[in-house]
């Protein structure tokens, strides 16, 4: 537990939290005596700015973070070659080492409140992924907005990528541990998916939808 001596300087600190040299300096103090994990993230409110750990990774100048997001520990936000924006809406939670990528003119979006567990990937080339408000993520996820080409007697890293469109998960949406998300897949408002899903169809707003590929077993709210 923290003592009062202790709980004065993450509030001094966190004061000067951004992501700006100084505000990150700020974060690097303030975690000296911060709780672990999940704790941390209540020292993303002592702060519009919201907190981003030390040891999180920024490589991308089309980074935009709403009002108290945090972002934790190892997290990695690259923007390669051409890469789109990515958009953290207020009060986001991504959890320790997740992957959120942008390159040939594709996008990531995560809308309010939306909770994002350790691991989980983003890769957005050519399309976006655009995650609605209040969706729950749990860990190892992985949504892809591409794919390689597939022509025959060609090396597949030599082919150039391909998009059926953007991925979409509608608000209150919740996905289960290592759901794999496809492109060109839209997940309704409120729909649920299994663990260890692969998601290659749209599923229906409401809709309850598992397997590899994902197929729709029932709606919320069926006997």
């Amino acid at each position: 537990m923290l003592n009062s001596a202790k709980k004065n300087w993450i509030r001094f600190w966190m004061r000067y939290a951004g992501l700006k040299p100084l505000g990150r300096m700020a974060t690097r103090m303030a975690v000296m005596f911060a709780p672990p994990f999940k704790d941390t993230r209540s020292l993303a409110f002592l702060n519009r700015k919201g907190f981003i750990a030390p040891s999180a990774t920024l490589y991308h100048n089309g980074l935009c973070i709403g009002s108290n997001v945090f972002v934790s520990d190892r997290v990695t936000i690259y923007k390669a070659k051409n890469g789109g924006p990515v958009v953290l809406e207020d009060k986001v939670t991504i959890l320790n080492d997740c992957i959120i990528e942008t390159g040939e003119k594709g996008s990531v979006k995560i809308g309010a409140k939306s909770y994002i567990h350790p691991g989980c990937h983003f890769n957005a080339y050519l399309s976006a992924i655009n995650i609605g408000s209040s969706v729950m993520i749990a860990a190892e996820c992985a949504f892809y907005a591409h794919d390689h080409g597939m022509k025959p007697g060609v090396p597949i890293r030599t082919q150039p990528l391909l998009t059926k469109g953007p991925i979409y998960v509608g608000d209150n949406a919740w996905l289960g541990t290592k759901v794999t998300v496809l492109n060109g897949v839209r997940i309704g408002k409120g729909a649920v998916v299994g663990a260890g899903s692969v998601v290659t169809k749209d599923v229906p707003d409401n809709a309850i939808a598992y397997g590899v590929p994902a197929r729709v077993a029932k709606m919320r709210g069926d006997p």
